[in-house]
């Protein structure tokens, strides 16, 4: 199959958008989960003076210098288990719902429709991902006390019960429909740059998720420092506040403000930007693959079925002389 023929390919099949969903979002958390380590630190308003870091580069050296060299990716079993799922429900719903916005078969020229349906799908999403990301972060910080992510999960559950998994829940959706509706439209704008005909293409792919998450990470910074900030709970921080926990937006941005003024909402900015590029562009790249792939599969196997079972024509039907199918009629 020629890959001109992507775009005639049955697009709307819910499996496959799940399937190739949940693979790009595994290989998309995998893959940048040591830069989004450094990421979470760097937005900690009372880092330890030995989680003190400069940069992405500076921040990993430290890590593996003075904590091991696993000590990057730990609390990574949380993601895999998360984004799976997460992704999964996260893509198929974006492609089944821009489709029903536009009255489209492939949901393209409307940015309308693909930003109503980037926030539905950061909905689902996010139901499963925030208990992914609470215990995630809290196992990224400095001198976690957790031993693995099962023992995280329990320790958090029984100290701070179930409402603790979801305390940035209205936080990340706050932030995340706008970052996923512009990191949507940009993505389809960027289509319609590199991509013109929308056929299977790695290059505009990988181009087109780099950019959008870029730039959907820039704009929303300051929400994602609020963000870490209700997830990790740092005990520094509350104990200089003197508070138990840090709830809501509104009282995670005061915090914020208090701690490092203006500036404190850009915490991170380039650790933020700097991992989303690889992230989505890895993964649209992967996601894009395994549709191309199972959207091929799922038609040669259509076509191996109609050909095996040939629907038998009129002709074919009418009676012979003989008794016999498929011979012409004896005239009387």
């Amino acid at each position: 199959m020629e890959f001109d023929d992507y775009e005639i390919l049955p697009s709307n099949n819910a499996a496959i958008h799940m399937m190739a969903g949940a693979a790009a979002g595994i290989m998309e958390h995998c893959i940048i989960y040591p830069l989004d380590s450094v990421k979470t630190r760097m937005q900690s308003l009372q880092p330890n003076p030995k989680a003190t870091y400069h940069s992405l580069t500076d921040g990993l050296c430290k890590m593996v210098r003075y904590e091991g060299v696993f000590r990057p990716v730990r609390g990574m079993t949380a993601v895999v288990c998360g984004a799976g799922p997460a992704h999964a429900l996260y893509f198929s719903c974006y492609e089944k719902m821009k489709r029903v916005f536009s009255g489209t078969e492939t949901g393209a020229h409307s940015p309308i429709s693909q930003g109503a349906a980037g926030c539905l799908a950061t909905l689902v999403h996010d139901a499963v991902m925030t208990p992914t990301d609470v215990i995630k972060q809290r196992m990224q910080m400095f001198s976690s006390p957790y031993r693995n992510t099962v023992d995280c999960m329990r320790r958090i559950w029984q100290r701070e019960g179930v409402w603790a998994f979801y305390r940035s829940y209205s936080t990340q959706l706050t932030m995340n429909i706008p970052f996923q509706s512009i990191h949507f439209m940009t993505y389809e704008f960027m289509q319609d740059v590199t991509n013109e005909k929308r056929t299977y293409n790695p290059k505009a792919h990988v181009v087109s998720g780099a950019v959008a998450g870029a730039f959907a990470a820039a704009i929303t910074t300051p929400l994602d420092v609020c963000k870490t900030l209700l997830n990790t709970q740092e005990r520094e921080t509350l104990h200089v506040i003197k508070k138990s926990h840090v709830n809501g937006l509104f009282n995670a941005a005061m915090t914020v403000y208090k701690f490092k003024g203006l500036k404190g909402y850009f915490q991170g900015l380039q650790a933020r930007v700097v991992s989303q590029v690889p992230s989505t562009a890895v993964a649209w790249s992967v996601y894009e693959f395994f549709k191309y792939v199972l959207q091929s599969k799922h038609a040669l196997t259509d076509q191996t079925v109609d050909h095996s079972n040939p629907t038998p024509s009129q002709e074919d039907l009418l009676p012979t002389s003989t008794g016999a199918i498929g011979a012409a009629p004896t005239p009387l």
